[in-house]
């Protein structure tokens, strides 16, 4: 969507449009709230303080519609078209990697509670896989606030490809 587009959408199209980015109500309509941009780039930075900070409770929110890092999402949707664009450095086909995030993502899940979320796009494998092994080394509190940054990241990166100038 083009950000004259955006700028312009009724409230409910506007926020629709943002929760592919990341399925927070409370961000979306902070956002579309603080209409018009000027340019992408004030967009995000607006966006930015919004997401600063995600709750607990948005943070779960969020989590409950994000696959596990390797599973390639499912469907049509937006949001899914995304998670695989972000993923691409994670090749299906390379069964010793799979099963290594598959465990991975069960002793992540296992140790805090939810699912691991990374910023994929621009990683590869291998590092993606370096970092869940590093951060299940890491406290609940710690990793609270790496989680909140990542979905920061996501959701700016999302935004970034969603809106443009």
């Amino acid at each position: 969507m083009l950000l004259e587009q955006f700028n312009l959408a009724e409230r409910g199209d506007a926020v629709a449009a943002l929760r592919p980015c990341i399925d927070v109500t409370r961000w979306c309509e902070d956002i579309v709230d603080r209409r018009p941009y000027e340019s992408v780039d004030s967009l995000v930075t607006e966006a930015a303080q919004a997401a600063d900070p995600f709750t607990a409770e948005e943070i779960d929110s969020a989590l409950a519609h994000h696959p596990r890092i390797g599973e390639r999402a499912g469907g049509d949707s937006r949001e899914a078209t995304l998670s695989r664009s972000e993923q691409a450095g994670v090749d299906p086909s390379d069964a010793d990697v799979q099963q290594a995030l598959r465990d991975g993502n069960l002793a992540y899940e296992e140790r805090f509670g939810r699912v691991f979320l990374i910023r994929a796009a621009g990683r590869s494998a291998g590092e993606i896989l370096s970092s869940l092994r590093e951060r299940l080394q890491h406290d609940p509190a710690s990793e609270e606030r790496i989680i909140a940054g990542q979905l920061r990241e996501i959701a700016l990166l999302r935004l970034r490809g969603t809106i443009t100038a």
